[in-house]
């Protein structure tokens, strides 16, 4: 054993393809003193039995960038670390079969343009000159990415494995991580051979993720939200037309998606792989009679096919020379899946130095870029991309086992399904409810989750059509749309209400408490009795996060934020505690409610109900009795109107909002709240405001002190200098039937000069308005430019620095 350490600054537990990838990419930092552990061979869990597909399409941004990143490291590896890899860059085919897969294409071919990729949508017609094998009967067209193939993923794992052992890392093969321990801010990994004291340690393990998580639920650590699922594909025999067609040719097929079926065929050597995502999919390792198995290294599950028969035969019927041939092998093995199928990169919620890459659907596809974005979590503290879609804080408390299983399969069944922005997936509702839920329901609520809490995106009439067909559509219009017209005039001509469960929410008192929270947010702590905007930055003078602060004494704070942003949010906060505080720091969300009671009408609903001052200006709060129950109410309110929030007890809630809709309040939904904040050019969490994007971009000069020190300042003060590359505006935009999604390309004059971050139907205003970023010198009120939306460039206008609506806060401030 004198060759294994027993000191490492990193210890990774996992050997697969993402787990060498994170050593990889730390020793590329410079990081070399790394260990990687691996209980079997490289690759002994889904790496050995992965397709093997690389893919760069995605509709998320982040995965996007991670997945082209991927793609660009891969044609290089093989040379730069001096391993012969079989890496086939062959270009894949899409099929879509609808006008609105067409529109997901077009969307996804303006991103990746946007970053740099050849990405093509197709006639029917255009498709066999790519494919001569496909039938293109019931086709609507194509998306083509040229950067799209294949690659052995256990000649890329070892290459990784040999670049980072070129390095100065080290991998220790058979060498299964037993347990962990903690003592002196270290940690020690044990073996069973030899016990190895880190600074920081990365669960890497795959579907045994959760496994190894729960070494960590001591320290804080919370479950890991996997589920593995079966995946099967089917390796063909050599169909010989194929085979001559590529010698003639001198390259592979074009790897072939039929989506809208859900499967990919992908040719391998003379003949294919088939691979459906199939609706009646199975879970593994989740009953009684499935324990989950100490070691399940190069093993595989038993061959089912009855349940692939209607994809095998359309599959025949796309490329009919898949008749020629027999099937030589099926492969089942566990592919491990999260509720939403995305991977878990970055810190581990509730615990220091420890970090998760883990439980990856796509491992292959993901695993360049998912190294690097690990690598720069440890290394820097911060990656070049956002990744919150990535993010493990971005589960609850509420992803336990069986909500894991429920979403785990409902995304597997739908893994090439369209994500259409009215539309809400079924499985595993209700797992955090507002004490008034029923009622909201009751009144017509169409619920959507947010980190779990349920919301009424809209209130339906009766006879409005609220199936699922009904949502299945990119455009504006719809049952909601006039539903949501009217609760925005509502808003603005009377008085609304929305009932606003889940908002994160921290009691921060004691000695010290002002300037230890001063010290971490770029702007001025609000006076006693008020509340503003608190931002903080990250290294770079990038936007960490967005906070409400409300000021009870001198020391004490609420501090409020985003549903989605508990997990993170708290532990920015925790990261930061000194561990000699006088000062105590303590989640309290569980604990209170909030209501949006706003518009004109407002003060005169309250008046009867509350024995408040409902004088007081903006920005203030303060106790009160509203229909015989304690609340705070806040002076501020989201949709742009005069407006309080009514904080109250969970308990107290009911009669509360019973109280505000017997006065006379309508309520209203979160569709209805974001096309009211959008008038306003108020930014939301994660769209407008992420680390995409520094305070300077995103227009927040003044919510910084330029007197006092604070993270970031000094990459702000060079920015400031040197000038932002990018200026936040609002745009209005003549969108035609579908307003601008996140991230729609922003042109001028043929070039890419920006990117919406949100859009939506301004009621008030009477026009289509985005919110985005654009380059500087276009940032001028009345600047004309083109907004990309699904493929169509239509024209838009820059508008003035400020709201559209109510652009003096006269309403507001009433």
């Amino acid at each position: 054993m004198a060759d294994v350490p027993a000191t490492a600054r990193v210890v990774i537990i996992g050997g697969g393809a993402v787990g060498v990838s994170a050593l990889y990419h730390l020793a590329l930092a410079g990081w070399r003193d790394c260990v990687l552990l691996e209980k079997n061979e490289l690759t002994a869990g889904s790496t050995w039995h992965a397709a093997g597909n690389v893919p760069t399409f995605s509709t998320s941004w982040s995965l996007m960038n991670m997945q082209r990143y991927s793609t660009e490291l891969y044609r290089g590896l093989g040379d730069a670390v001096g391993y012969p890899m079989n890496y086939h860059v062959t270009g894949s085919l899409r099929l879509a079969h609808s006008r609105e897969r067409m529109q997901e294409f077009a969307r996804a071919m303006g991103m990746g343009r946007y970053q740099g990729m050849e990405i093509e949508v197709l006639a029917p017609g255009d498709i066999p000159a790519r494919h001569p094998f496909v039938e293109t009967h019931g086709l609507a067209g194509a998306l083509h990415d040229p950067a799209d193939g294949d690659i052995d993923p256990a000649q890329l794992t070892q290459a990784l494995a040999k670049g980072a052992r070129d390095m100065g890392a080290q991998i220790l093969r058979f060498t299964p991580a037993t347990g962990i321990s903690r003592a002196g801010g270290e940690w020690t990994v044990h073996t069973g051979k030899v016990d190895i004291r880190c600074e920081i340690v990365v669960n890497a393990a795959g579907y045994y993720a959760g496994a190894v998580g729960e070494w960590f639920r001591p320290f804080g650590g919370r479950p890991v939200p996997v589920v593995s699922m079966e995946h099967q594909y089917l390796v063909f025999e050599e169909v010989p037309e194929v085979r001559d067609w590529s010698a003639a040719a001198g390259h592979k097929l074009p790897l072939l998606r039929d989506v809208d079926t859900s499967y990919y065929l992908r040719q391998e050597k003379g003949g294919f792989n088939l691979g459906p995502y199939e609706r009646d999919c199975r879970a593994h390792w989740v009953t009684a009679d499935q324990p989950f198995p100490e070691d399940f290294s190069f093993q595989l599950f038993p061959d089912d096919l009855d349940r692939l028969a209607p994809y095998i035969e359309d599959a025949l019927a796309r490329v009919p020379v898949l008749t020629q041939a027999g099937v030589a092998r099926v492969i089942n093995g566990p592919i491990p899946y999260t509720p939403d199928g995305n991977p878990l990169i970055g810190p581990m919620p509730g615990v220091r130095n420890a970090f998760n890459a883990c439980v990856f659907s796509f491992g292959i596809a993901q695993a360049g870029g998912a190294g690097k974005v690990l690598a720069e979590w440890v290394t820097e503290g911060a990656t070049e991309w956002d990744m919150w879609s990535c993010d493990p804080r971005r589960f609850g408390a509420h992803a336990d086992r069986d909500y894991t299983l429920a979403k785990a399969r409902e995304v597997y069944g739908h893994e090439y399904a369209m994500h259409f922005p009215m539309a809400r997936w079924p499985a595993a509702p209700d797992q955090r409810v507002s004490a008034v839920h029923d009622r909201v329901k009751a009144l017509g609520g169409q619920m959507a989750p947010y980190n779990g809490w349920e919301r009424a995106e809209w209130f339906a009439a009766p006879g409005d059509d609220t199936g699922w067909s009904a949502t299945q559509t990119w455009d504006r219009a719809g049952p909601w749309q006039p539903r949501i017209q009217a609760e925005c005039e509502a808003v603005r001509d009377g008085v609304g209400v929305l009932d606003l469960p889940g908002f994160s929410r921290y009691r921060l008192k004691g000695a010290g408490a002002a300037a230890w929270l001063d010290g971490l947010c770029s702007g001025r702590l609000p006076k006693v009795g008020r509340i503003g905007l608190l931002y903080f930055a990250d290294a770079r003078g990038r936007i960490v996060t967005e906070m409400s602060a409300m000021r009870i004494e001198e020391d004490f704070f609420f501090l409020i934020t985003a549903a989605g942003a508990r997990g993170h949010d708290f532990g920015l906060l925790q990261h930061a505690l000194p561990a000699d505080a006088d000062f105590t720091l303590g989640d309290v969300t569980e604990d209170f409610s909030t209501q949006i009671v706003t518009g004109p009408g407002a003060r005169e609903l309250l008046a009867p109900l509350a024995d408040a001052d409902l004088s007081q200006p903006w920005l203030t709060h303060q106790s009160a009795q509203v229909a015989g129950h304690w609340a705070q109410l806040v002076r501020v309110s989201y949709a742009g109107e005069l407006g309080w929030e009514v904080h109250s007890k969970i308990a107290d809630t009911p009669p509360i909002y019973d109280a505000i809709l017997a006065a006379g309040a309508r309520p209203f939904g979160m569709r209805a709240l974001d096309s009211l904040r959008i008038e306003k050019g108020y930014r939301a969490w994660k769209g407008d405001l992420s680390t995409d994007y520094t305070l300077l971009e995103g227009g927040l000069d003044r919510f910084i002190n330029w007197d006092k020190d604070f993270p970031g300042k000094p990459a702000l003060l060079a920015e400031r200098d040197r000038g932002p590359k990018k200026r936040f505006v609002t745009l209005k935009v003549d969108a035609g039937a579908s307003d601008a999604p996140y991230m729609s390309t922003i042109w001028h004059e043929g070039a890419v000069v920006g990117e919406t971050t949100s859009g939506a139907w301004g009621y008030r205003v009477g026009a289509s308005l985005a919110l985005g970023y654009i380059r500087p010198d276009l940032a001028r009120e009345g600047q004309r430019v083109e907004v990309e939306i699904y493929g169509e460039r239509r024209p838009a206008t820059v508008q003035a620095d400020g709201p559209l609506w109510d652009p003096a806060n006269t309403r507001l401030k009433a």
